[in-house]
């Protein structure tokens, strides 16, 4: 209870002394205020550009193997000479591997290859540069094929490489502009294709990426036929086999070596020869965003750092004015019994409080900077940085306010009412 009362004593007596001197509060609360929120903008904007960076590469799914010819590789030198005469995965890969795996160790296995600069007709309509892309029944357990309406390929539709597909809300709505595309055709190739599912829309994204809105799924087999390929064949697309791990497996290292293993024995490897494939992963394009945003936060956090410390100074000179200007208060008080610690806490709490309200501001500021609209990607405040935002202020006005206030607390009440 004592406590309680002294807590609500100094911050009565701090809320005092700020409305004494507006002017001079608000002064203050400028140095605090412009370092939190130059902290916390940066930290906020970070965030955002990660996650819209990360929600424009979900193209490549989550908890997947990827089996390529071409290993994944960020930044550095890359020797394509060495993959170059590597084998594509065929479908007689694809085939070997749905035999092989152990099917505890996964929960889908999908072969998918896609060709890109392709046109579409309807009628009057036409779009140009589309990319047509092959599939297998369980791509959509490896990618994310989120159909708005409609339906997804049946397994009759796959195997017998019927002329149905499912595109994207861009294609949709620009071949077919008034009513639903659903049930109707487009040529392509001299082939006519019925549309029987329309994916959701994804809008702008903030990289160029592979984007659902201009993407047209087919039946692998009608994928091969467009291009009069020979069996196995990609007709000059690259095919890709994508295994969708289990959640029983962290990391996908069960699965990663079986899929090895298995790959070496479908390509009839010999023990000391390298592998001829490559096994790509998500994570690894995770962890290189993560490196790339880790070393744009330390210096977003130094440049935000050294404005908040200049803000910090500004409210640790108030805080001495402060106290000088009220020497003759703390000696009445102190004659009239109050203890070091209630003045202590009272020009502390000052501080803080002092703080808390440009800290607050701050964050209020970098709240309206997310209101602004943005066409590529959304500007968002996490809980997280909110209360890093205020327990940075509390930090500041506690280093800014503990020497003015062990003064104020240590003076002699003879000698501080005698002050002037």
């Amino acid at each position: 209870m004592k406590t309680l009362r002294l807590t609500f004593e100094s911050f009565r007596f701090a809320w005092q002394a700020l409305q004494a001197d507006l002017l001079r509060t608000i002064l203050s609360l400028l140095g605090v205020t412009i370092g939190i929120f130059a902290i916390i903008a940066v930290f906020t904007v970070v965030d955002s550009l990660e996650a819209s960076i990360r929600q424009s590469m979900s193209f490549v799914g989550d908890k997947v193997i990827y089996v390529a010819k071409w290993p994944w590789a960020f930044g550095g030198d890359y020797p394509w000479w060495k993959y170059f005469n590597r084998p594509s995965p065929t479908t007689r890969d694809f085939r070997q591997l749905q035999r092989l795996l152990t099917p505890e160790n996964h929960r889908g296995i999908a072969l998918f290859a896609a060709r890109g600069g392709n046109t579409l007709k309807a009628g009057s309509n036409s779009l140009e540069s589309i990319a047509l892309q092959g599939v297998t029944f369980d791509y959509r357990l490896v990618s994310d094929v989120p159909v708005q309406e409609g339906r997804y390929f049946t397994p009759q539709e796959v195997e017998a490489a019927r002329n149905v597909a499912v595109v994207g809300y861009d294609i949709a709505h620009s071949l077919y502009p008034n009513g639903s595309a659903v049930g109707r055709e487009f040529q392509t190739h001299g082939r006519r294709f019925v549309i029987i599912g329309v994916m959701e829309r994804e809008g702008k994204k903030l990289i160029d990426t592979p984007s659902n809105d201009t993407n047209c799924l087919l039946p692998l087999g009608a994928f091969t036929k467009i291009y009069a390929l020979s069996t196995g064949g990609m007709g000059g697309a690259q095919g890709t086999i994508g295994i969708k791990g289990s959640d029983d497996d962290p990391g996908l290292l069960n699965l990663e070596a079986e899929v090895q293993g298995a790959m070496r024995t479908i390509r009839g490897l010999k023990p000391r020869e390298e592998d001829d494939f490559a096994l790509n992963r998500p994570e690894m394009l995770a962890d290189a965003i993560t490196k790339l945003f880790s070393v744009i936060g330390v210096a977003g956090a130094l440049i935000g750092g050294l404005a908040t410390l200049v803000g910090g100074f500004g409210i640790a000179n108030i805080m001495f004015v402060s106290v000088k200007e009220r020497t003759s208060l703390i000696g009445i008080q102190k004659s009239l019994g109050a203890k070091n610690y209630f003045i202590l806490s009272q020009f502390l709490f000052e501080a803080v409080f002092l703080c808390l309200l440009g800290g607050a501001a701050g964050l209020f500021l970098v709240w309206l900077v997310t209101l602004i609209p943005q066409d590529s990607f959304r500007i968002f405040m996490t809980l997280n940085r909110i209360i890093l935002g205020l327990g940075l202020s509390v930090l500041i006005g506690i280093i800014s306010g503990i020497v003015p206030a062990v003064v104020a607390a240590m003076m002699d009440p003879v000698d501080a009412i005698r002050a002037k």
